[in-house]
């Protein structure tokens, strides 16, 4: 790797991580020393790049730096055509049309020789007829984001129904389907609903009581604790035939 696309790569390592990043850690991934990831830092702070390092903790990328325009490698290209793909062939019309004007805009800042990439890209997703919903994705993917509440009427694998009223956290996509993540106030539990079976939904105006990220954070740990409960439960020959 020359050292221009080295530094390159640094600097995007910086910018994707949470927190302080140890140089070993960054050697490991770009496969070279640590010595390599020393002098490639030192360089890039006297550039002044903002990066802040402290022994035995990491180097962290201050917030604010704006990189010059992407360069992106071919297979960013086709991982980011490929993931456009499945949206339009699976996604509801906005995200399908969102995802059509992304590939458009990383095509205007990609260089002339790589479009042909786009033009004639190596890789395709098979269309797919998706189910039918009472409650659209894109209405439900709003309510999340202005975390309100929703009156749903659901009918359960054995047929039976329930009216619920659920703190909707994610929407999981499926091939032909989708998957909510939801708060549930009738069992006080965290559920999935499968949005085919929601019958009929109502989006109320009072608020989820709670922040988000601390809801997906819980439900995360949640489902952890789930399958671990799950996995201890199962017998020797049910995990050998997992």
């Amino acid at each position: 790797m020359r050292r221009g696309d080295r530094l390159f790569e640094l600097i995007e390592i910086l910018r994707r991580a949470r927190g302080p990043i140890s140089a070993e850690a960054i050697a490991n991934e770009l496969e070279v020393h640590k010595r390599t990831v020393y002098r490639d830092i030192a360089a890039l702070m006297a550039q002044r790049v903002p990066i802040r390092g402290e022994a035995g903790v990491g180097y962290v990328l201050e917030a604010g730096f704006h990189m010059p325009p992407l360069m992106l490698t071919p297979d960013e290209i086709e991982a980011a055509i490929l993931g456009a793909q499945w949206v339009q062939t699976r996604g509801e019309p906005e995200l399908a049309q969102a995802a059509a004007k992304l590939i458009a805009k990383i095509e205007t800042i990609s260089p002339a020789d790589l479009h042909t990439f786009f033009a004639d890209p190596a890789t395709s997703v098979s269309p797919v007829e998706t189910t039918k919903e009472t409650l659209s994705s894109s209405k439900i993917r709003s309510t999340i984001r202005q975390r309100k509440k929703i009156r749903i009427t659901y009918r359960d694998d054995k047929g039976n129904t329930s009216d619920r009223t659920i703190w909707p956290i994610l929407l999981g996509y499926r091939d032909t389907g989708r998957i909510l993540a939801a708060w549930c106030e009738l069992r006080e539990d965290f559920r999935y609903f499968r949005t085919e079976r929601i019958m009929s939904a109502h989006v109320l105006n009072d608020k989820v009581p709670r922040r988000l990220d601390h809801l997906r954070a819980e439900w995360r740990s949640a489902m952890e604790r789930e399958r671990r409960r799950l996995a201890a439960s199962s017998t020797p020959t049910q995990r050998a035939k997992k």
